[in-house]
């Protein structure tokens, strides 16, 4: 496993290397306050194929936060990978995402078809979507959170405490969650503190609507697996998902039993599924 740093535009991003750099590149993309050691338990099974970059997205992990006035937005994940493709030099590539990152994974092959050889997504398929019956509450929810302080960070007495909190919260096993705490910690006076800007727990203002989220999947042309944990999460509906699914022309779905985090769960089977579709 070795460090990266990629400079895109205005902004440093940070990452994780499994395998040899001549090998096809497999680019992975984490979920929301996650960081690139969610794929520590599954990259190394997959190192001796591929050469597997996982970067933490801007605000998360190590890489640098957005500005003073910016705001986290889906889209702008998207070109910020983009970027770092760019920088890493990667004309074309294989491309993995899980939750958030599948939603990021998704509009990145679909903003850039000729560059995706394959697209393999856990627990998610597009970004989160607007059904419309929160757009109003959501838009002023947004507009009075982005004028007010920030509250003072949490500091934990030690590792072990950040990473029960971790896994209370996402209802990991502790072991399973601590890479992702620990790449997810920074030291402070009195402890650890998170590295995440406290800005990626603030509402989005608008989201894609449901429909627009439709006609986007409509033109992804990538073969496409999709990987889903059951019993399915309250946001990932089966009815709502197979709407998207129909909007795909070339897509594989699997169903694998587990919780949200399945690369950390069962690693091997994941590993499995990956190199198949692949």
């Amino acid at each position: 496993m070795r460090e990266l740093r990629v400079a895109i535009p205005g902004l440093e991003l940070a990452g994780l290397a499994w395998g040899q750099p001549d090998a096809p590149p497999l680019l992975a993309i984490h979920g929301w306050l996650d960081n690139a050691a969610s794929f520590a338990r599954i990259a190394p099974r997959l190192a001796e194929r591929f050469h597997v970059i996982a970067l933490d997205l801007p605000g998360h992990g190590h890489s640098q936060h957005l500005p003073p006035g910016a705001v986290y937005q889906h889209v702008d994940y998207v070109r910020a990978m983009l970027a770092a493709a760019d920088a890493l030099a990667l004309p074309r590539f294989h491309l993995l995402g899980h939750s958030l990152g599948a939603g990021v994974a998704t509009m990145l092959a679909i903003a850039a078809p000729e560059r995706v050889r394959h697209l393999a997504l856990i627990e998610g398929l597009g970004p989160l979507g607007d059904d419309g019956s929160r757009t109003l509450e959501r838009f002023r929810e947004a507009m009075a959170t982005g004028h007010s302080g920030q509250r003072p960070l949490r500091v934990f007495g030690s590792v072990d405490d950040a990473t029960a909190v971790r896994a209370t919260v996402s209802g990991l096993d502790p072991a399973l969650a601590r890479p992702i705490v620990e790449r997810g910690l920074r030291e402070v006076i009195g402890g650890y503190s998170w590295r995440s800007d406290p800005r990626l727990s603030k509402p989005t203002a608008i989201r894609l609507a449901e429909t627009q989220v439709m006609s986007l999947l409509l033109g992804l042309a990538a073969p496409t697996s999709l990987l889903l944990a059951q019993p399915h999460a309250p946001y990932l509906e089966p009815d709502a998902l197979q709407v998207r699914i129909d909007c795909v022309a070339d897509i594989t779905v699997t169903p694998m039993n587990g919780g949200h985090h399945l690369q950390l769960e069962h690693p091997d089977a994941v590993a499995g599924w990956l190199l198949a579709a692949l």
